[in-house]
């Protein structure tokens, strides 16, 4: 796949996710209104300036890695790159390795990103593990055999198959009859057996163990971000796993510059409200993070 295509794609995925929100947003607005809304057309907003000062913890270094989606491959890879940047570091500190969440869907190497996780590779950093709205999907799904069919339209089908099952097939042809139906049903069921059957223990205390939000100095981790105008303690999970136009598009600033994923776009974005580290990893091959070291940021990708 061409650079221009995958650039491409990746724009319309972009698009794609933040469109139902934005429109949302846009009927609020227009709620009450005697006559119906102008539309203006967008302009380019110009770079920001970043000039908000922030620090780290004393003594400690924090990498960020943003939305992985299945790519172990690209996740080995940033890690290599971190572990020999690291070792610039000076002698005694703790050096924090912060995941935003999404290990899993669209790529099928999802089972293979759990695993590595847990790896010994991984070991001499301290590791903190948020969660994304794609695990939070995976722990829906098994709880409601029903939820599969609606997992699998936005990536589960690639974590089933890492875990060596198959969605059932032809969702369309199961609406043409009653038989038919209870056949796709059935097939679900076994579906949503074996994948418990099969989820390795370990991976499910990983996945029900992942914290919502992360704060460390001046910074606060989290996957999608945060609703503007609330405290950190009346944020909902909804908002933390979910949340785009809303906290995106915000002017005011939080307490902490927040640290996402979850909003694809084709470079990292810094402001000084927020950085945003999906790059789209799964499409693209390109797998961000941010270094954090006192008053010091930059970043590193595949």
């Amino acid at each position: 796949m061409s650079d221009q295509t995958r650039q491409s794609f990746l724009q319309r995925i972009g698009n794609l996710t933040r469109s139902a929100t934005s429109l949302r947003a846009r009927i609020r607005r227009g709620i009450g209104r005697s006559s119906p809304e102008v539309a203006e057309p967008e302009s380019e907003v110009a770079p920001v300036e970043v000039t908000r000062q922030t620090r780290t913890p004393d003594g400690q270094c924090i990498y960020a890695i943003g939305d992985v989606h299945g790519r172990c491959d690209l996740l080995k890879k940033l890690v290599e790159q971190i572990e020999e940047d690291s070792k610039s570091l000076p002698n005694g500190t703790k050096r924090v390795l912060v995941f935003l969440g999404d290990y899993i869907d669209r790529g099928l190497q999802s089972k293979d990103v759990i695993d590595f996780l847990q790896s010994e590779q991984v070991q001499a950093f301290e590791r903190v593990f948020l969660m994304g709205n794609h695990e939070e999907a995976l722990l829906r799904f098994l709880n409601d055999v029903n939820f599969g069919k609606q997992w699998v339209r936005y990536g589960g089908a690639e974590t089933l198959y890492s875990y060596g099952l198959q969605p059932p097939p032809n969702a369309r042809a199961a609406m043409q009859s009653h038989e038919a139906m209870q056949a796709y049903q059935r097939a679900w069921d076994k579906v949503w057996t074996e994948f418990r059957n099969r989820l390795p223990e370990n991976h499910l205390k990983f996945y029900q163990g992942l914290q919502h939000y992360h704060v460390a100095g001046d910074y606060l981790f989290v996957h999608a971000g945060l609703r503007p105008g609330e405290e950190l303690e009346k944020q909902t999970v909804r908002d933390m796993l979910w949340i785009r136009e809303e906290f995106l598009d915000a002017p005011e600033q939080f307490p902490q510059v927040v640290v996402h994923g979850h909003t694809p776009t084709d470079a990292v974005f810094r402001d000084n409200r927020r950085i945003g580290l999906d790059t789209g990893a799964f499409i693209s091959g390109k797998l961000s993070a941010v270094r954090l070291f006192g008053d010091e940021v930059s970043f590193l990708s595949t």
